[in-house]
């Protein structure tokens, strides 16, 4: 019902420009709609909550098993929040592992109404530079993307491990699936998009690809995917594959989708095991 809203608003406005609608869509693009629930898994009473400050908004996280020889980060993605990777946690701390995982810039309990992957890298990395260094992370979706971009930053090396599951490879193909889900064709309001982002970030819609990222990366990489993913389609990942990079091994599931499949516990199990 809200996305019909949106639609019809951001046709109305391209009647008058297509600057304006562009502005309106790509501002939707960056706004998750996800709530907060009211009472959370009880492993999160037991974490000691953390904070700190990111583009001026304060971002607010939990951190287990403190000081510990190695240190996880969970990334979540877009809509989702720090608090649905229970399994995650319980699983990590049980290992001996300390274990901080963070509500992303207008998700959660983090201040913010809408976030790009340019905040999200930098608060990724201002995470790690307050209570790293880190070992291992975990990431999904749109986190897998920010997380990749962030590490092109960070010092890392092949004892580093990284979990991506059903990470969002490509900025251009996410973009093009919002359009095409807001059932708005007009080629202008598309091009409008992409010189925002340049505007924005200085760079284009390409460069936020973590086909181009992840040639700079060193970390073993576990990366999942599912078979039935509409919303990163697993057809964004061939080129990679096809280069067979070392340090890279991809797991291929089925039935999963996108979001069953970071709370699926075989995939749990194989990520921690991994880890």
């Amino acid at each position: 019902m809200i996305f019909a809203f949106f639609r019809r608003k951001i046709k109305l406005i391209a009647v008058f420009s297509k600057k304006r609608a562009a502005e309106e869509a790509f501002k939707l693009f960056c706004t998750p709609f996800s709530g907060n629930p009211h009472t959370k898994p009880l492993i999160y009473l037991q974490g000691k909550p953390v904070k700190f400050l990111s583009h001026g908004r304060k971002i607010r996280g939990y951190r287990w098993k403190h000081p510990s020889d190695k240190k996880v980060l969970i990334i979540h993605g877009f809509g989702s929040a720090a608090y649905k990777y229970e399994k995650y946690v319980i699983s990590l701390i049980n290992k001996g592992y300390e274990v901080l995982a963070f509500d992303a810039p207008a998700h959660g309990k983090s201040q913010g109404k809408t976030v790009n992957a340019i905040e999200y890298k930098d608060m990724i990395e201002k995470a790690i530079a307050k209570f790293g260094p880190i070992d291992m992370y975990i990431a999904h979706s749109f986190g897998a993307l920010a997380l990749t971009l962030a590490l092109e930053n960070i010092e890392h090396n092949e004892q580093t491990k990284v979990a991506l599951i059903a990470p969002m490879t490509e900025t251009s193909t996410a973009i093009n699936n919002f359009i095409s889900y807001l059932n708005i064709h007009d080629k202008d309001i598309r091009a409008e998009m992409d010189s925002i982002i340049l505007r924005v970030s200085h760079q284009t819609a390409d460069w936020f690809s973590i086909k181009r990222a992840i040639k700079n990366l060193t970390a073993q990489i576990l990366w999942i995917h599912d078979e039935d993913d509409e919303i990163t389609p697993l057809a964004d990942t061939q080129s990679i594959q096809r280069n067979n990079y070392p340090n890279v091994t991809f797991h291929i599931t089925k039935g999963l989708g996108h979001r069953k499949i970071y709370q699926d516990n075989n995939v749990k199990e194989m990520v921690t095991n991994f880890l």
